[in-house]
């Protein structure tokens, strides 16, 4: 680090294209330089870069374009009008404008060598700078304008290196000394501008650092003078655990260290450029990322001294890749094959990325960021390599990588990624020797979509620990606003509370359940106009009160039992049986006889039903549940459709179902389908009616489409509430184009979950290394979901709600099973004590219902609040 006196410490700030397109970012420029420059009372280096898209029409002018005089035009007028826009002469950039133009007519642009290119690409950071340099002096700011050139020096040319990346993709020097210090510090203004992306090549002329280089300039810049830091200024404000616009769910990277910060760079984040982290690692400079349009957020932190965290911190998708195969049996244990074939990729100035081996294989990937990957070139190595072996060429492919530490000790976490990558054909998997990476490369067409499934399993999973606040902050759309809030839960009204703490006191387990709110829920269902029929699935709470509150607001029901059946009419025993559904599932043939003798509409899903048991169906009139290949939902336990589940008539023997059918004399006025539950996408329903319809028409006696249940719950703090609107839109969109049909659905949980509380009495609060631990009268036998499905229920102190949630406790049952645990990490107040009552929350659906005497203990018990009565 540097020893020169405080007034020579320095700050680099960069600057990227989005930053310096507009006036009012030039203000927010001056104003953090002047402020960093009076905080540390040192020096400000300010780098920027081209305007945005100028370096983008500059590429194209390098590559010959035929319209490069008309694109040089266009420039011209684009960078005068700016000067116009920020109140500055064209003189400003009379010079510059004059030797781009220069440049054209240059005896090198013919042939276009790399020299001449260099040239031409750098002209956006000078013209970028120059304009930046006079608007900043015209506002009265300490600032002067240099040369990157003369303080930044392209490395010598590396063995192998291609001619191109010795000129457009070059690596600089960044070993400085005190007297590099000194001569810089020399220059007279407190506050410099100087250009990313470019520095002087050893001819003399001009070198490139490559697309994205201004981050790379900024950090040599940062290493050369031993800076106090350096920020990295954007429009976004950090790094994200993935790229927001693929995942708007995206969380914000609050500090990493560098060795996490360098393979997200390396593997995607397009937010830093990987070759800058190295200079300042080195050199022991701190890194930050920082919005220009949100300076008041902490951005990312990037240092050597960040607590090193287990666990996924990113994913991240790279296009392009491409993969080379190489198969042979000449090749299995024959001594230095792979010398060889490395050998010819060096020839070809080709960087090496992912490689996989078998005894008759070696694929290998090439990362199109860091090779010219051309046709030309890939063509030519395939000549050379198919005279050793079998080349196949694959591209164009994508590379999903997940980046954390302790990747090989998460492998057990990850078997939901593992799943959802077996859809796909994978043709490579890495795993980074330094433990930092797990790397999977797919065709690009089957990435899209991907990274958001993927990114809700990590979390989900465990893998990604978004808990860990001193690394993860808020979600990108909580960044940008657009997070629909949840309502403030029924019971935390001081009314609610006091009838709660009333029931707790009468003795605990105990299940509460909020009618008005079992109503609202409702009445949101009542208000889709696009809906015919609407049922309750009553597995999910079939107590009375709410059988006889969904009845009234005109809501048939659905069972799946003869018991649940027999359960509604015992409940309501003037309800028609026409708003009674039965679907069973392997049921005996008992219930469903029983059923069609109560007049209920009945479900099968099976053509062996009608074959076994002619006599039961026939002359019936029947719904048919389809599956139709493909499911969904929060689970893989919820997921109620494909071959796996056992739920639906295959798609494929619809036919020989019908066929069966008419032969008895069997009408089908319903079809059903329901893939999952807890499904989010709106489209989904869409898709299910859209199949369904088709499936009707072929079978020519549908009435109905029932496209089952599986609303979503926002049972986190980080979900927000379905989108009924858009759901709503949905349906009646698709329903136009399905006129023929009406349309029914059958929730469960969406209708009663946030309804219910578990009430629990703290037991005992114990500490055991390091893990706190409350425990409750009520175990996994009175709430299973947590257990089953590793559901997440918000759990609060009802006792001391006002109390700050400050410590984390695992909260835990008193049942003899090592899963016997509601949550992990829940904030609770440190002054949780033995006999305060806990409550459970959104845990009125499949509580109670699924509750069980296990370890003979007893089954909670169940009240209401009902404020109608």
């Amino acid at each position: 680090m540097s020893s020169s006196p405080l007034v020579d410490r320095w700050i680099v700030l960069k600057f990227g294209g989005t930053s310096v397109s507009r006036r009012h970012r030039w203000n927010t420029i001056g104003e953090l330089a002047k402020k960093r420059a009076d905080e540390t009372g040192g020096r400000v280096l300010v780098v920027v870069s081209a305007l945005s898209g100028v370096t983008n029409e500059l590429t194209a002018i390098a590559d010959g374009a035929a319209d490069s005089r008309e694109r040089v035009a266009a420039l011209v007028a684009r960078h005068n009008a700016f000067l116009a826009e920020l109140e500055l002469g064209q003189e400003v950039l009379a010079a510059r404008l004059a030797a781009l133009q220069a440049l054209l007519d240059d005896p090198r642009a013919a042939h276009r060598p790399l020299d001449w290119q260099a040239e031409v690409l750098g002209q956006g950071e000078l013209l970028s700078s120059t304009i930046g340099a006079a608007y900043l002096r015209g506002n009265g700011l300490d600032f002067g304008w240099m040369d990157a050139r003369d303080w930044l020096h392209a490395q010598p040319p590396a063995p192998n290196q291609s001619a191109w990346s010795q000129r457009l993709s070059v690596n600089c020097q960044w070993q400085g000394d005190a007297g590099f210090r000194q001569r810089f510090a020399a220059q007279p203004t407190r506050m410099l501008i100087t250009q990313g992306f470019i520095s002087r090549h050893g001819d003399g002329g001009t070198a490139i650092l490559g697309r994205g280089g201004s981050d790379t300039s900024a950090a040599y810049f940062g290493a050369l003078l031993g800076a106090s830091r350096v920020e990295i200024w954007t429009d976004v404000p950090g790094m994200f655990s993935a790229n927001p616009k693929d995942v708007p769910d995206a969380r914000l990277l609050t500090r990493l260290d560098y060795y996490e910060a360098q393979e997200i760079a390396t593997t995607g984040a397009k937010v830093l450029h990987p070759r800058s982290i190295k200079p300042c690692r080195d050199a022991g400079v701190p890194m930050a990322i920082l919005d220009t349009e949100r300076p008041h957020m902490p951005g990312t932190s990037i240092d050597g001294s960040a607590e090193p965290v287990p666990g996924v911190k990113a994913i991240s998708r790279r296009n392009g890749i491409v993969l080379v195969s190489m198969e042979g049996i000449g090749m299995w244990q024959q001594v230095g094959f792979l010398a060889d074939v490395f050998d010819l990729f060096r020839r070809h100035g080709l960087s090496v990325d992912l490689i996989g081996s078998a005894e008759t294989n070696v694929t290998v990937s090439l990362d199109p960021s860091e090779n010219l990957v051309s046709t030309d070139v890939l063509a030519a190595l395939s000549a050379d390599l198919s005279r050793i072996c079998k080349v196949k060429v694959i591209v164009p492919c994508a590379a999903i990588t997940l980046v954390g530490r302790g990747m090989r000790s998460l492998l057990y976490k990850l078997s939901d990624v593992w799943a959802t990558f077996g859809k796909e054909r994978v043709h490579m998997i890495s795993q980074s020797s330094n433990d930092l990476n797990l790397t999977f490369v797919i065709d690009e067409a089957d990435a899209d979509g991907l990274l958001p499934i993927l990114h809700d399993e990590l979390i989900d999973s465990g893998a990604m620990p978004v808990y860990e606040e001193q690394v993860f902050g808020p979600r990108w759309r909580e960044i940008t606003g657009s997070v629909r809030p949840r309502p403030t839960p029924w019971w935390r009204a001081p009314r609610a509370r006091g009838q709660l703490l009333e029931l707790a006191a009468q003795g605990t387990p105990r299940y509460v359940y909020h009618l008005p709110t079992v109503r609202a829920r409702a009445r949101q269902l009542q208000a889709v106009t696009a809906l015919d029929r609407r049922y309750y699935a009553i597995k999910a709470n079939p107590h009375p009160a709410i059988l006889r509150a969904l009845a009234a607001e005109g809501f048939g029901l659905e069972c799946v039992s003869l018991g649940e059946v027999e359960h509604v009419f015992q409940v309501l025993p003037e309800l028609a049986p026409a708003r009674v559904l039965f679907t069973p599932s392997f049921a005996p043939i008992g219930e469903y006889a029983a059923a069609l003798a109560r007049g209920v509409n009945v479900t099968v899903d099976n053509v062996e039903l009608l074959r076994r048991w002619p006599e039961v169906f026939g002359d019936r009139t029947l719904w048919l549940r389809i599956d139709l290949g493909h499911g969904d939902g929060h689970h893989r336990k919820v997921n109620t459709g494909g071959k796996e589940a056992k739920f639906g008539l295959s798609a494929q023997r619809v036919d020989e179902f019908m066929d069966v059918a008419r032969g008895l004399g069997v009408r089908v006025t319903g079809i059903h389908a329901h893939l999952g539950s807890g499904v989010e996408s709106s489209g989904h329903w869409q898709q299910v009616v859209d199949e369904l319809a088709g499936f009707a028409r072929r079978i020519g006696s549908v009435e109905i489409l029932d496209i089952g249940g599986g609303l979503p719950v926002p049972y986190s703090d980080d979900d927000e509430p379905f989108d009924l609107d858009a759901w709503a839109a949905g349906l009646a969109a698709v329903k136009a184009v399905h006129p023929a049909f009406q349309l029914a659905v059958e929730p469960g949980r969406f209708l009663v979950a946030e309804a219910g509380v578990l009430l629990a009495h703290a037991t005992q609060v114990v500490e055991k290394d390091g893990v706190r631990r409350v425990g409750l009268d009520a175990g996994m036998n009175a709430l299973l979901r947590p257990a089953l499905y590793d559901a997440w229920h918000d759990i609060a102190n009802l006792s001391r709600l006002e109390d700050a949630r400050d410590l984390d406790f695992s909260v835990v049952g008193p049942i003899c099973e090592s899963s016997d645990v509601f949550a992990q990490r829940v904030k609770l107040p440190s002054t949780t004590a033995p006999g305060d009552v806990m409550l459970i929350a959104d845990a009125g659906a499949y509580g109670f219902s699924m509750a069980s005497r296990y370890n003979q203990r007893a089954l909670p018990c169940e009240d209401i609040i009902d404020d109608a009565s």
